[in-house]
Protein backbone atom coordinates (compact mmCIF):
# COMPACT_ATOMS: atom_id res chain seq x y z
CA UNK A 1 0.00 0.00 0.00
CA UNK A 2 0.84 3.49 -0.76
CA UNK A 3 2.31 4.75 2.86
CA UNK A 4 2.26 8.26 2.35
CA UNK A 5 -0.48 11.26 1.23
CA UNK A 6 1.23 14.40 0.11
CA UNK A 7 -2.26 16.68 -0.69
CA UNK A 8 -4.64 17.21 2.48
CA UNK A 9 -6.41 20.08 3.68
CA UNK A 10 -7.62 21.22 7.11
CA UNK A 11 -9.89 24.10 8.31
CA UNK A 12 -6.73 26.60 7.04
CA UNK A 13 -8.46 26.07 3.91
CA UNK A 14 -11.22 27.93 2.71
CA UNK A 15 -13.02 24.64 1.29
CA UNK A 16 -12.47 22.63 4.51
CA UNK A 17 -13.98 22.25 8.32
CA UNK A 18 -11.91 19.66 9.40
CA UNK A 19 -9.32 20.37 12.35
CA UNK A 20 -5.90 19.28 11.56
CA UNK A 21 -6.27 16.36 14.64
CA UNK A 22 -9.04 14.68 12.68
CA UNK A 23 -6.68 14.39 9.37
CA UNK A 24 -4.05 13.21 11.07
CA UNK A 25 -5.92 10.58 13.44
CA UNK A 26 -7.11 9.31 9.97
CA UNK A 27 -3.48 8.82 8.45
CA UNK A 28 -2.49 6.96 11.70
CA UNK A 29 -5.90 4.74 11.23
CA UNK A 30 -4.85 4.24 7.71
CA UNK A 31 -1.70 3.08 7.94
CA UNK A 32 0.42 5.48 6.99
CA UNK A 33 3.71 6.60 7.67
CA UNK A 34 3.66 10.28 6.94
CA UNK A 35 1.21 12.71 5.63
CA UNK A 36 1.31 16.85 4.23
CA UNK A 37 -1.03 19.18 4.83
CA UNK A 38 -1.10 21.41 1.48
CA UNK A 39 -3.42 24.14 2.36
CA UNK A 40 -4.88 25.97 -0.27
CA UNK A 41 -2.83 29.94 -1.24
CA UNK A 42 -5.44 31.03 -3.95
CA UNK A 43 -4.41 34.81 -3.77
CA UNK A 44 -7.34 37.05 -5.88
CA UNK A 45 -9.76 33.98 -5.75
CA UNK A 46 -13.55 35.42 -7.11
CA UNK A 47 -15.19 37.16 -4.60
CA UNK A 48 -18.86 36.12 -6.33
CA UNK A 49 -17.70 32.36 -5.77
CA UNK A 50 -15.64 32.22 -2.68
CA UNK A 51 -17.50 29.59 -0.30
CA UNK A 52 -14.28 30.77 2.22
CA UNK A 53 -10.99 32.38 2.87
CA UNK A 54 -8.39 30.71 0.29
CA UNK A 55 -5.73 33.37 0.97
CA UNK A 56 -4.33 31.42 4.44
CA UNK A 57 -3.34 32.76 7.54
CA UNK A 58 0.62 31.39 7.37
CA UNK A 59 1.28 31.95 10.97
CA UNK A 60 -2.03 30.43 12.70
CA UNK A 61 -1.10 27.37 10.18
CA UNK A 62 2.71 26.60 10.75
CA UNK A 63 2.05 27.24 14.98
CA UNK A 64 -1.01 24.52 15.15
CA UNK A 65 1.39 22.30 12.33
CA UNK A 66 4.29 22.92 14.78
CA UNK A 67 2.21 21.79 17.71
CA UNK A 68 0.83 18.60 16.22
CA UNK A 69 3.91 17.65 14.61
CA UNK A 70 5.29 17.55 18.07
CA UNK A 71 2.71 15.94 19.43
CA UNK A 72 2.40 12.83 17.15
CA UNK A 73 6.25 12.29 16.72
CA UNK A 74 6.20 9.04 17.30
CA UNK A 75 3.15 7.87 15.27
CA UNK A 76 3.47 9.63 11.97
CA UNK A 77 5.66 12.11 9.81
CA UNK A 78 3.82 15.25 9.57
CA UNK A 79 4.99 17.52 6.71
CA UNK A 80 3.84 21.27 6.62
CA UNK A 81 2.94 22.32 2.41
CA UNK A 82 1.05 24.61 0.95
CA UNK A 83 -1.43 24.49 -2.47
CA UNK A 84 -0.58 27.82 -4.45
CA UNK A 85 -3.37 28.67 -6.53
CA UNK A 86 -1.51 30.32 -9.68
CA UNK A 87 -3.26 32.86 -12.23
CA UNK A 88 -1.21 34.67 -15.04
CA UNK A 89 -1.26 38.36 -13.68
CA UNK A 90 0.35 36.78 -10.47
CA UNK A 91 3.34 36.43 -10.71
CA UNK A 92 4.34 38.71 -8.52
CA UNK A 93 2.46 38.12 -5.95
CA UNK A 94 3.73 34.40 -6.34
CA UNK A 95 7.03 35.57 -6.23
CA UNK A 96 6.57 37.81 -2.68
CA UNK A 97 4.95 35.16 -1.09
CA UNK A 98 7.41 32.63 -1.65
CA UNK A 99 10.44 35.09 -0.59
CA UNK A 100 8.51 35.47 2.68
CA UNK A 101 7.05 32.17 3.88
CA UNK A 102 8.79 29.50 1.05
CA UNK A 103 11.27 28.29 3.62
CA UNK A 104 8.33 27.50 5.89
CA UNK A 105 7.22 24.70 3.78
CA UNK A 106 8.58 20.73 2.97
CA UNK A 107 6.51 20.81 -0.18
CA UNK A 108 4.79 23.67 -2.60
CA UNK A 109 2.20 22.39 -4.80
CA UNK A 110 1.36 24.41 -8.31
CA UNK A 111 -2.15 24.42 -8.90
CA UNK A 112 -4.36 25.60 -12.15
CA UNK A 113 -7.92 26.55 -10.36
CA UNK A 114 -9.16 29.86 -11.72
CA UNK A 115 -9.74 30.71 -15.02
CA UNK A 116 -10.80 33.40 -16.97
CA UNK A 117 -12.32 34.70 -13.06
CA UNK A 118 -13.78 31.24 -12.83
CA UNK A 119 -13.23 28.33 -11.03
CA UNK A 120 -15.02 25.01 -13.17
CA UNK A 121 -15.85 23.81 -9.25
CA UNK A 122 -18.79 26.03 -9.29
CA UNK A 123 -20.19 25.15 -13.13
CA UNK A 124 -20.13 28.93 -14.41
CA UNK A 125 -17.10 28.44 -16.52
CA UNK A 126 -18.78 25.45 -18.43
CA UNK A 127 -21.64 27.82 -19.01
CA UNK A 128 -20.13 30.38 -20.28
CA UNK A 129 -18.88 28.28 -22.99
CA UNK A 130 -21.28 26.58 -26.25
CA UNK A 131 -18.45 23.70 -26.79
CA UNK A 132 -17.17 21.70 -23.47
CA UNK A 133 -14.02 21.05 -25.60
CA UNK A 134 -13.28 24.53 -25.73
CA UNK A 135 -13.62 25.28 -22.04
CA UNK A 136 -11.13 22.17 -21.64
CA UNK A 137 -9.11 23.92 -24.07
CA UNK A 138 -8.52 26.86 -22.32
CA UNK A 139 -8.16 25.17 -19.13
CA UNK A 140 -4.61 23.73 -20.41
CA UNK A 141 -4.14 26.84 -22.43
CA UNK A 142 -3.86 28.72 -18.93
CA UNK A 143 -1.91 26.29 -17.26
CA UNK A 144 0.77 26.43 -19.18
CA UNK A 145 1.21 29.96 -18.95
CA UNK A 146 0.97 29.25 -15.58
CA UNK A 147 3.78 27.48 -15.14
CA UNK A 148 5.74 30.10 -16.09
CA UNK A 149 4.30 32.35 -13.93
CA UNK A 150 5.29 30.61 -10.21
CA UNK A 151 7.98 27.74 -11.02
CA UNK A 152 9.13 27.45 -6.98
CA UNK A 153 7.16 24.29 -6.55
CA UNK A 154 7.49 20.61 -6.37
CA UNK A 155 4.81 19.02 -8.48
CA UNK A 156 1.83 20.23 -10.36
CA UNK A 157 -1.50 18.93 -9.25
CA UNK A 158 -4.64 17.65 -10.77
CA UNK A 159 -3.46 18.24 -14.04
CA UNK A 160 -6.85 17.40 -15.22
CA UNK A 161 -8.60 19.21 -13.02
CA UNK A 162 -11.17 20.71 -15.33
CA UNK A 163 -12.29 17.28 -16.40
CA UNK A 164 -13.83 16.53 -12.89
CA UNK A 165 -16.22 19.65 -13.56
CA UNK A 166 -17.76 18.55 -17.06
CA UNK A 167 -21.13 18.69 -17.03
CA UNK A 168 -22.67 14.92 -17.05
CA UNK A 169 -22.65 13.15 -19.10
CA UNK A 170 -19.13 14.21 -19.46
CA UNK A 171 -17.56 14.27 -23.27
CA UNK A 172 -15.33 11.42 -23.56
CA UNK A 173 -11.67 12.40 -23.20
CA UNK A 174 -9.45 11.71 -26.29
CA UNK A 175 -5.76 12.67 -25.66
CA UNK A 176 -5.11 13.36 -29.40
CA UNK A 177 -8.22 16.32 -29.28
CA UNK A 178 -5.31 18.56 -26.93
CA UNK A 179 -2.24 16.74 -27.38
CA UNK A 180 -0.76 19.62 -29.14
CA UNK A 181 -1.28 21.94 -25.85
CA UNK A 182 -0.96 18.79 -23.24
CA UNK A 183 2.62 17.77 -24.50
CA UNK A 184 3.83 21.31 -24.01
CA UNK A 185 2.66 21.08 -20.00
CA UNK A 186 4.29 18.06 -19.58
CA UNK A 187 7.60 18.79 -21.71
CA UNK A 188 7.99 21.72 -19.31
CA UNK A 189 7.46 19.89 -16.14
CA UNK A 190 9.91 17.22 -17.42
CA UNK A 191 12.51 19.66 -18.17
CA UNK A 192 12.08 21.30 -14.89
CA UNK A 193 13.08 18.23 -13.24
CA UNK A 194 9.50 18.72 -11.42
CA UNK A 195 7.00 16.18 -10.46
CA UNK A 196 3.36 15.33 -11.71
CA UNK A 197 0.90 14.72 -9.20
CA UNK A 198 -1.47 11.28 -9.18
CA UNK A 199 -4.93 12.69 -7.47
CA UNK A 200 -7.30 9.79 -6.44
CA UNK A 201 -10.11 12.67 -6.02
CA UNK A 202 -10.60 11.59 -9.66
CA UNK A 203 -11.91 8.33 -8.38
CA UNK A 204 -13.81 10.01 -5.78
CA UNK A 205 -15.31 12.31 -8.17
CA UNK A 206 -16.78 8.93 -10.21
CA UNK A 207 -14.18 9.24 -12.83
CA UNK A 208 -12.63 6.28 -14.65
CA UNK A 209 -9.05 7.87 -13.79
CA UNK A 210 -6.96 9.74 -11.09
CA UNK A 211 -6.14 13.25 -11.96
CA UNK A 212 -4.28 13.31 -14.25
CA UNK A 213 -6.12 9.96 -16.84
CA UNK A 214 -4.44 7.03 -17.58
CA UNK A 215 -4.06 8.80 -21.41
CA UNK A 216 -1.75 11.92 -19.74
CA UNK A 217 0.03 9.47 -17.33
CA UNK A 218 0.85 7.23 -19.89
CA UNK A 219 1.90 10.29 -22.82
CA UNK A 220 4.19 11.34 -19.65
CA UNK A 221 6.28 8.81 -19.37
CA UNK A 222 6.58 8.10 -22.97
CA UNK A 223 8.06 11.60 -22.66
CA UNK A 224 10.08 10.52 -19.97
CA UNK A 225 8.58 11.86 -17.18
CA UNK A 226 9.34 9.38 -14.17
CA UNK A 227 8.53 11.82 -11.19
CA UNK A 228 5.34 11.93 -9.46
CA UNK A 229 3.83 12.60 -5.85
CA UNK A 230 0.76 11.25 -4.68
CA UNK A 231 -2.25 12.40 -2.99
CA UNK A 232 -5.77 12.50 -2.41
CA UNK A 233 -6.60 15.92 -1.94
CA UNK A 234 -8.65 15.25 0.95
CA UNK A 235 -10.90 17.83 2.77
CA UNK A 236 -12.23 15.27 5.24
CA UNK A 237 -11.12 12.21 6.92
CA UNK A 238 -12.59 9.69 5.11
CA UNK A 239 -11.12 11.01 1.64
CA UNK A 240 -7.29 10.81 3.12
CA UNK A 241 -5.55 8.07 1.27
CA UNK A 242 -8.92 7.69 -0.59
CA UNK A 243 -8.30 4.45 -3.04
CA UNK A 244 -4.82 4.26 -2.61
CA UNK A 245 -4.99 0.37 -2.47
CA UNK A 246 -6.35 0.83 -6.23
CA UNK A 247 -3.43 3.14 -7.07
CA UNK A 248 -0.24 0.65 -7.03
CA UNK A 249 -1.35 -1.59 -10.12
CA UNK A 250 -2.45 1.71 -11.42
CA UNK A 251 0.63 3.08 -11.73
CA UNK A 252 2.85 -0.07 -12.32
CA UNK A 253 0.95 -1.08 -15.05
CA UNK A 254 2.06 2.59 -17.00
CA UNK A 255 5.64 1.59 -16.24
CA UNK A 256 5.84 4.11 -12.77
CA UNK A 257 8.14 1.77 -10.03
CA UNK A 258 8.51 4.85 -7.78
CA UNK A 259 6.93 8.00 -6.19
CA UNK A 260 8.14 10.58 -4.64
CA UNK A 261 7.60 12.25 -1.48
CA UNK A 262 9.35 15.85 -0.13
CA UNK A 263 10.93 16.61 2.75
CA UNK A 264 12.76 20.18 3.65
CA UNK A 265 11.84 20.23 -0.28
CA UNK A 266 14.21 16.93 -0.40
CA UNK A 267 12.86 14.21 -2.41
CA UNK A 268 12.54 11.40 -0.84
CA UNK A 269 11.62 7.82 -3.61
CA UNK A 270 9.40 5.09 -2.63
CA UNK A 271 9.60 1.98 -4.65
CA UNK A 272 6.09 1.10 -5.53
CA UNK A 273 5.20 -2.31 -4.02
Amino acid sequence: MIKTDSHLHSWFSGDSDTPMEEMILSGIRSGLDSVCFTEHFDPDFPEAEDPGDFTLDFDAYEEEYLRLKKKYEDRIEILHGVEVGVQPHLARTCREFYEEYGDRYDFIIHSTHVVDRLDPYYGAYFASYSDPKKAVRNYFEVMLENLHTFDHYQTVAHLDYICRYEPLPRTPFHYEEYGEVIDPILEHIISRDKCLEVNTAGWKYGMEDPNPNRQILKRYFELGGRKITIGSDGHKPEHLAYDFSRLSPFLREIGFDRYIYFRKKEPCQIILQ
